[in-house]
C-alpha cells in the first residue's frame, strides 16, 4: 500500500482502498481543525466548485472515513475537574466475560474512552468524575461489582499535556 492510500472498511467483511486525492487531504484536515467551517470557506481551501465539494464529502461519509461531526466541550467548565486512567484486569478471559464486561462499560457515561490492551492490564479506561467521592462511588459501586473484574488500579491525573482527535495524514 503506498502512502497516499488508505484502507477503509466499510464493515469487518468488507474492505476497499480509498485512494486520498490532494482536494481530500484539504478537506479532511480543515475539518478536522474546525468541522464548523463553511462549506463555501471549504470548497475554497479544497479548491473545488459548492457541488464538487458536496460529492467529495458525501464519498468520503460513505466510505466511512468522516465517522461524525462533534463538538468537544470543556470538562473542567462543567465541573468535572478530576481525571483518572483505570486500569481493570479480568479473572477470567472467557469470550463471555469479555463480553459481559465490554456491553457493562458501553452503559457506563462516566467511561469516556475504553481500550482493551495486551500486557499486564486488559483494560484501560478513561474515567471523568466531579470529585473523588464521585470517583470512589464509580470504582467501588460500579466497576468493582462486575463479576468479570479481579483487579483494578487507577492513576489521578494531574495535568493534561496533550490531547487531540486530529489524525496526522499521508502526503
Amino acid at each position: 500500500m503506498s502512502n497516499k492510500e488508505l484502507k477503509i472498511s466499510k464493515n469487518k467483511q468488507e474492505s476497499e482502498l480509498y485512494s486520498l486525492s490532494s482536494s481530500d487531504r484539504a478537506i479532511l484536515n480543515a475539518l478536522q481543525d474546525n468541522a464548523r467551517i463553511t462549506n463555501a470557506q471549504l470548497a475554497k481551501i479544497a479548491e473545488l466548485s459548492p457541488a464538487g465539494l458536496q460529492k467529495r464529502l458525501r464519498k468520503l461519509e460513505d466510505s466511512g472515513l468522516i465517522q461524525s461531526y462533534r463538538a468537544v466541550l470543556n470538562r473542567e467548565q462543567l465541573g468535572l475537574d478530576l481525571l483518572a486512567i483505570v486500569n481493570v484486569t479480568l479473572e477470567g478471559h472467557s469470550p463471555d466475560a469479555v463480553t459481559e464486561f465490554d456491553q457493562a462499560i458501553v452503559e457506563m457515561p462516566e467511561v469516556l474512552t475504553c481500550y482493551r490492551t495486551m500486557g499486564s492490564n486488559d483494560y484501560v479506561l478513561k474515567v471523568y468524575a466531579a470529585s473523588h467521592t464521585e470517583l470512589d462511588d464509580f470504582l467501588m459501586k460500579k466497576l468493582l461489582p462486575l463479576q468479570a473484574v479481579s483487579r483494578m488500579t487507577s492513576s489521578l491525573v494531574l495535568r493534561q499535556i496533550k490531547e487531540t482527535t486530529t489524525i496526522p495524514l499521508p502526503p
